[in-house]
Parts: C-alpha cells; structure tokens; sequence
C-alpha cells in the first residue's frame, strides 16, 4: 500500500512543512503540550483543495508515526497520507466525504486525554461537497401534467349524449356522411352549425393519438476533484490556447509486418501503441519546437524528451508520463505503460509519475474510432490523437488493393507551433511508422 505514496524525500519535506506550519502559529493560540495539528497536505504542484476519501483512523486511536491515518482524494489521484506524529488521534476536522483547502485542519494529534476543543485554525473550516438529491415530483404536478395532455376520445352516435345541431347542419352532415359525435360544436352551448360541418376535418386514421406519459427525471452525480480539475484543466486549455489541427493517414502494412516479427519471441510483447510512442519521441528530436511550452514573455523548448500516455479511469482520464522516452526501447516502453496504467487505474499514482511530459498521446483506436481531435494537455503544445487500423481499398502502384491503414491528428498550440512546423512532425512520424526498421538506426 506504501508503494502509492510519494518519494521519501517528497514525505519528509511534507513533514517539515507541517513542523514549520506549527511554529507559524498565532502567538494568542497556545496549543496544550505535546499537541501537533495535521492539515491538509499539498500532495501535487497543483492540488488547491482535497477530499477525505476515507479514514484509515478514528477519534482516539493510537497512532504511530508512519501510519496511514487517511486516504486523501486530490486533483490527480487518490493518494494514502501517513501521520508523522505519535499520539492518540484526538480530533478529525475534516469528515469523510468532505473537502478543504490545503492547509485546513485535518486531524489533531497529542497525548491521550488532552482537551483539544479550543484548538483550531482560521483556515480550518471544511467546506462540504453538498449532496442534492433528485426529489420525485409532487404529485400534484403530475397531475396538473396529465390534465394539460390532449385526451381524444370517440363518441359514437348510439351514445346517450345528446348532441345540438341545426337543422341546416344536420342535413349537410347527412349529405356528407359525416358523423356528427365526431364534430365539435362552435355554436351557442357546443350546438354544431353549418361552418362546423363546412370546416370539419376527420381525425386521421390509425386510432387515438399518442400521449406521453412518462415524468422527467434527473440523477445528480456530486464531482469528483479529479472530474472539477479535469474540467478546469481543459477549459482553460481550450480556451487559452489557439488549437489547430492537421491530420494524416499512415499505411500500416509494413507496421504489421515489423509487430508480427517482434512478437514472435514469446519474451516480448509489443503494441502499436508502443510503437506510435517511440516514433513520436524520435520525431520530437527533430522537431524540437514542438516540443515546447508557452511561458508568456519566452517559449521554452525541452531538451529531454518525456510522453505522456492519456490512460482512462473511471473518474475520468490520468496522463503518466514516460521519462526521457526517446532512450527506451519497444519493450520498455510496453512495460513501463502497463505497469503506470495499472497504477493509474487503481489510483496508486504518485504525482511525480505524472509531471513533467513535454508531447501527449491519446489512443482511441482500441474502441474502433477512426479518427478524433484532442485537447492539448498543457503545458505541452501539442498532443497526438491515434484512431483504429482499418482494412480497405487503397491505391498501390496504380493497382486498387487491401491496404491497413491508421488515421492520426496531431493537435497544436498556434503560439509556439506554426503550420509547416506541425506539417513537417507529421511527415517525420508518417516515415518512422511506415517504415519501422528506421526506429532501429
């Protein structure tokens, strides 16, 4: 379970952090002795607030440092937070379920039978994600609804209801055949007159009309902080950062063939995937420019080479990142991607294992999508979407034969990459994909 949490070295800066916040306190605020308050930790460069997903540890249990007291729900993964204190758990400030700014009170640890009830912190009130349940509707409201639907009802002439009519219109109804239960009166008392009987219409054929009877519901789903950063995160992508978007089809032929070959050593498993990711960290060597992030007054262009893997989740989607890809071989990369998407799906992810990526990979090709756009994942400026191999006609040496082929888009930001630029990406990737045995040179 340790395996989830951070580096060492990232704990133990948590932990001075914590000791520094305590000696930060107001000078009117005396904690009672051998208290220590936890707060809501920092676990990401980008966590703002955080979720207590679940507590490992309740009010007066023993505590000792190194235990897991919580399971904190961040903007990137769901991440175990270790006490760095021994003590008895004296207070929990933050509920399961509810959500706080960084640095709220979290907990208060200390000797067994200390008074902690006048301890707090002007940033430690918890805010709560509030739970709106769907009401069902009022019944009343139903049956408003109901009375407002048309009901069409037939009333035949053997019906003891007695119908007025003049005289005049009786007889034209008679001319015409017309059933005088099926007309509706216009005259004094619903009496049917002679424009009634001019303006009738017969209903259409096919028998009483259709009535919705179903009422309008809704489920509220509370978000996640992962879905409200996920949601913040791209918007501010999409809307900051000019996209374009250029795509190609790669013939795949020779990508089969070179895949089959690898994967005949029963010790080696490689995917397309893996193979998209290392043509991309390659072309990236020679495009560097698109290998860069836009920082206002300078663009910085990486000189390392990380990818990102886009790896879907049930809260939503996480981006681990493979370091310095461009070293890695095939089979390397096949397994770092397991094992981080492993991770990532049972949100053991440590935020180290997703920063710092300088291009993105999104792959839908394993839903049978053709061909999709993505946002970029920023900072980087740009991010490859890859769809599904198809097999269909393609035009070889002037002859029509079945050909494989992949649809890939390649999404950039227009502040630090031009068109040509991206253009010139694309024929790079679409050379080190068609033809494999280059990405061996």
């Amino acid at each position: 379970e340790s395996n989830a949490m951070s580096s060492a070295a990232e704990m133990t800066h948590i932990k001075e952090s914590h000791k520094d916040e305590a000696s930060e306190k107001p000078a009117s605020q005396v904690l009672p002795k051998g208290v220590e308050i936890i707060t809501m930790p920092r676990l990401s460069d980008t966590m703002e607030e955080g979720t207590v997903a679940n507590w490992l540890k309740k009010e007066g249990d023993t505590v000792q440092e190194g235990d897991i007291l919580a399971e904190i729900e961040t903007d990137k993964a769901t991440m175990e937070f270790e006490s760095f204190y021994s003590g008895t758990l004296l207070k929990i400030g933050i509920k399961e379920g509810e959500s706080a700014k960084v640095d709220a009170l979290l907990a208060i640890i200390g000797p067994a039978g200390t008074d902690v009830s006048g301890v707090s912190l002007t940033t430690s009130k918890p805010f709560s994600e509030k739970k709106v349940v769907a009401q069902p509707p009022k019944e009343e409201k139903v049956e408003s609804k109901a009375a407002a639907m048309p009901v069409i009802s037939s009333v035949s002439s053997s019906n003891s209801t007695r119908i007025f009519v003049s005289p005049l219109a009786k007889k034209i109804a008679e001319e015409k055949g017309i059933n005088l239960a099926t007309v509706k009166g216009t005259g004094e008392n619903g009496r049917i007159i002679k424009a009634d009987i001019e303006n009738y219409q017969p209903a259409a054929s096919g028998g009483q009309a259709y009535v919705p009877v179903g009422v309008e519901s809704f489920e509220e789903v509370t978000n996640s902080q992962m879905r409200k950063t996920i949601a913040k995160r791209l918007g501010e992508s999409k809307f900051t950062a000019p996209h374009y978007y250029l795509t190609i089809e790669l013939d795949m032929d020779n990508a089969i063939a070179s895949r089959n070959a690898i994967n005949s050593d029963p010790e080696v498993k490689v995917s397309f995937n893996d193979m998209i990711v290392k043509a991309c960290a390659m072309a990236l060597r020679k495009h560097p420019k698109v290998n860069s992030q836009w920082a206002g007054e300078v663009t910085k262009i990486a000189k390392h080479i990380h990818v990102g893997v886009a790896v879907a989740v049930e809260d939503g989607l996480l981006v681990p990142v493979l370091k310095f890809t461009d070293q890695m071989t095939f089979s390397q990369i096949g397994t770092a991607v397991k094992e981080l998407a492993g991770k990532a799906r049972n949100k053991k992810l440590t935020p180290e294992e997703m920063q710092g990526s300088t291009f993105t990979v999104s792959n839908l090709g394993m839903f049978g999508i053709k061909e999709f756009t993505s946002i970029i994942n920023q900072p980087n400026s740009a991010i490859l979407s890859v769809g599904a191999i198809i097999q269909k006609p393609v035009v070889k040496n002037g002859a029509i034969a079945i050909g494989n082929t992949m649809t890939v888009t390649l999404a950039c930001d227009h502040r630090t990459v031009d068109g040509a630029t991206g253009a010139q990406f694309l024929q790079t990737l679409r050379n080190y994909i068609e033809n494999p045995v280059t990405m061996f040179v």
